[in-house]
């Protein structure tokens, strides 16, 4: 495993316990989309089937359970034990825009016409649009508490650190995975206009990032 894999899963990880924290620390989930997380839960368990079925490292299976428990307590967080917190009319993406072309496209373009496969293949295309309806939540409302944008910056920085493990793999090992790459650079492509915002305004001190105000 190289260096930027590794650090890509850690940015992953420090931005999910980011998330759930927040969301357990202040007992609310104000300015979070469910519908996101839902889609992260989702993305998770169509992508780990693996796990009964073959183990290929400790830290890979740790990293997977992990992953999987903390989509899900976050899910249970916003729609269960805090839901009279969640702003539900604020959180209005329709899904199912995600959820049909995704599936539609994971069953003509995939590795090999198998359920475990087309479901791995639906969980990559589906994380390069999970985060959506984040951000059109972020614009609907026109602002950000911080914690939210340092969540939402780790998990950009995890897809960028994904980049350049699959351009070193490529020049190491000659290894090139087309549906993963072009997945991961149309999801890291969302996150340009957040990164400019996020280092311009909230490491430059203000409590929330706020939206420009369109003319």
């Amino acid at each position: 495993m190289n260096v930027f894999r590794l650090a890509g899963d850690v940015s992953h990880l420090v931005a999910i316990i980011i998330l759930f924290m927040k969301i357990r620390r202040s007992k609310s989930c104000a300015g979070i989309s469910g519908k996101s997380q839902v889609l992260f839960a989702l993305v998770f368990t169509t992508r780990y089937l693996d796990l009964f079925t073959s183990v290929i490292s400790i830290y890979n299976t740790v990293m997977k359970v992990v992953f999987l428990a903390l989509a899900y307590a976050t899910v249970y967080l916003i729609y269960m034990r805090f839901r009279s917190t969640f702003d539900s009319e604020s959180d209005s993406f329709r899904v199912e825009f995600l959820l049909v072309p995704v599936a539609g496209l994971s069953f003509l373009e995939n590795y090999a016409f198998a359920p475990l496969e087309i479901l791995w293949t639906f969980s990559i295309y589906l994380e390069s649009v999970a985060i959506l309806p984040q951000l059109f939540m972020i614009t609907k409302t026109g602002e950000a508490e911080s914690i939210t944008t340092h969540y939402l910056f780790f998990l950009g920085l995890y897809r960028a650190l994904y980049l350049a493990n699959w351009v070193w793999r490529y020049h190491t090992e000659g290894f090139f995975d087309q549906i993963a790459v072009v997945s991961g650079v149309v999801q890291t492509i969302f996150y340009c206009d957040f990164f400019y915002l996020y280092v311009t305004r909230v490491l430059r001190g203000s409590g929330k990032m706020s939206l420009p105000m369109p003319i």
